[in-house]
């Protein structure tokens, strides 16, 4: 038996994780204006290093906003923020997306396979489509929900990749996260045979080669998740 290597936060971690904890929490208001580094330093015993570095991360994630010669604020991190400020959210809630949250990752992805499938049915190859199936035929066979969804996964991704647009498999790759917590969180509600039912379909759409069949398809299964009968909102 194998055991994976234990490792404990940096202070740097610990220190953005409790910022981040204030500021979702809501001890820290939008606008309020932190104490000098130094002052913050004494306060949790770390050193200034720490406390300049971690705001350095807390500012680019859209928490903290820098203001040179005048100090450091608690930013609206929901206009300002990014995908990592999205997944701080969800590792501050367990893990746990909120409904508007799944809806928006829900909707955005409606937007981005549809453009893939427009721009994958046209030049896909029969080798090419051989693949999709086999992922979506490894999704049926999955021992685990996280099994099932890591494939599941992987099959978005190729097929944003057959898509030959450059950004459309990087943006599915910085939502690997969520993606993966929300078709675990299907599976558990849903079964992996309907998960596996969904993706099938779509490849046999594929096939067909018929773009507005495939969009209206994947469309369909998504939409039955946001507003339908199978919804996976906590």
């Amino acid at each position: 038996m194998e055991f994976s290597k234990l490792s404990a936060p940096s202070l740097k971690e610990l220190f953005i994780q409790e910022l981040e904890s204030q500021i979702l929490s809501g001890k820290l208001a939008i606008g309020e204006k932190l104490p000098p580094e130094r002052e913050i330093a004494e306060s949790m015993q770390v050193s200034r290093a720490v406390v300049n570095s971690g705001i350095s991360v807390l500012a680019r994630k859209g928490f903290l906003t820098i203001k040179p010669r005048v100090g450091t604020f608690i930013s609206d991190y929901r206009r300002n923020g990014t995908l990592d400020t999205l997944i701080s959210i969800m590792n501050y809630n367990s893990g746990v997306l909120r409904a508007d949250e799944i809806r928006s990752i829900l909707e955005v992805r409606i937007a981005l396979d549809s453009l893939a499938v427009r721009q994958c049915i046209p030049k896909i190859t029969d080798e090419e489509l051989l693949l999709l199936i086999n992922l979506a035929e490894k999704i049926q066979t999955s021992a685990t929900f996280a099994e099932a969804g890591s494939y599941a996964f992987d099959f978005q991704h190729e097929l944003a990749i057959l898509s030959g647009n450059v950004l459309i498999p990087l943006i599915f790759q910085s939502f690997k996260v969520m993606v993966l917590s929300l078709w675990e969180r299907y599976c558990q509600l849903h079964g992996i045979e309907s998960l596996y039912q969904n993706t099938i379909s779509l490849c046999r759409c594929i096939e067909e080669r018929d773009a507005e069949k495939a969009v209206n398809c994947l469309t369909a299964y998504i939409n039955e998740t946001i507003s339908g009968s199978r919804p996976i909102y906590y």
